[in-house]
């Protein structure tokens, strides 16, 4: 659904050029949920406006929803939808009159748009708000109209640029349900984010940027796979002991003692641990605490990049 090869972006501000992509290969199979990660200036905003046509690349060439990105725009916009950041209606606008513009511009007949919104507005609970102006509606409301007047059109594939950016916990939680049904249904969805557990909920496949290019990229698993492994923490009054048993775990590394802590790092914490507070208690220690901690997708970032995707992001 895009294939990318060596797409890049330059600017030139105060006299210099800033290379804002650097020739990234972006590969999306059709009816795959995609996330794309990176702080802010890493170049993922201007890769998303390029595959959307809304930036001509500098360098590279892409083909999109089976249009080529520069012989071909227009092919492109008319298979793809695109939810931006901002609001994407008029305020003192009816919610279902934008809707029904918006897919007559699509080109639909007056009765297939009027159906069309109908069904999307049920879909997403938006029907009771029909009615409304678009500056009436919730934050959580006004993304779930965005979407309806991003898939009006059935698009293949779906550019969905930080959906729940601003939305209380209950709302985003309800915003990740219509994503679901939207992936559920065969759409392509092409996702960026500053929300890790979204991303970590919600895509098949992640791919982090940083600097303009591609640095990380897999499944959320495979990816915290990468990191050292689970961060597994006991305390226990015989640290010491505890730490020379805990030596003998095949593939146990980062082995620390701190008071009366003792923390490792294995692979998978889950299955080395059964046999580990075996041979914990054969040598009669006793543990006060036992954790687990799997790698996040920050921690990926981390190891990845030396910096946390969240603070890159804030800051």
């Amino acid at each position: 659904m895009i294939k990318a090869r060596g797409l890049a972006r330059q600017f030139r501000t105060r006299g210099q050029t800033v290379e804002a992509v650097q020739g990234v290969d972006i590969d999306v199979a059709p009816g795959e949920l995609v996330g794309f990660l990176g702080p802010n200036g890493a170049g993922k905003s201007t890769t998303l406006r390029m595959l959307t046509t809304l930036l001509r690349p500098t360098a590279g060439e892409a083909r999109v929803a089976g249009c080529d990105l520069l012989t071909d725009p227009a092919g492109v916009r008319k298979r793809i939808g695109y939810v931006a950041q901002g609001h994407g209606s008029g305020d003192d606008q009816k919610v279902i009159e934008e809707a029904t513009l918006q897919a007559r511009f699509y080109g639909l007949p007056i009765g297939k748009a009027r159906h069309r919104v109908n069904e999307l507005f049920e879909s997403l609970e938006l029907t009771e708000f029909a009615n409304r102006t678009a500056g009436a509606l919730s934050g959580g409301q006004k993304r779930r109209l965005d979407i309806a007047m991003g898939v009006l059109h059935i698009p293949r594939l779906l550019f969905l640029d930080e959906p729940s950016a601003g939305l209380d916990p209950q709302s985003r939680s309800n915003l990740w349900g219509h994503i679901r049904a939207l992936h559920k249904s065969g759409t392509t969805i092409f996702l960026t984010t500053h929300y890790l557990d979204e991303a970590d909920a919600l895509c098949d496949r992640i791919m982090v940027i940083d600097h303009g290019k591609i640095v990380a990229e897999g499944t959320p698993d495979e990816l915290k796979s990468q990191v050292a492994g689970d961060l597994v923490q006991f305390d226990t009054d015989t640290p010491s002991v505890a730490a020379e048993i805990t030596a003998k775990v095949d593939d146990a590394r980062e082995l620390h003692v701190e008071g009366n802590t003792v923390r490792f790092r294995v692979p998978r914490g889950d299955t080395e641990l059964p046999g580990l507070l075996r041979a914990l208690d054969q040598a009669d220690v006793a543990l006060l605490s036992v954790q687990v901690h799997r790698p996040t997708l920050d921690d990926v970032f981390l190891t990845m990049t030396g910096r946390s995707l969240r603070e890159a992001a804030n800051a």
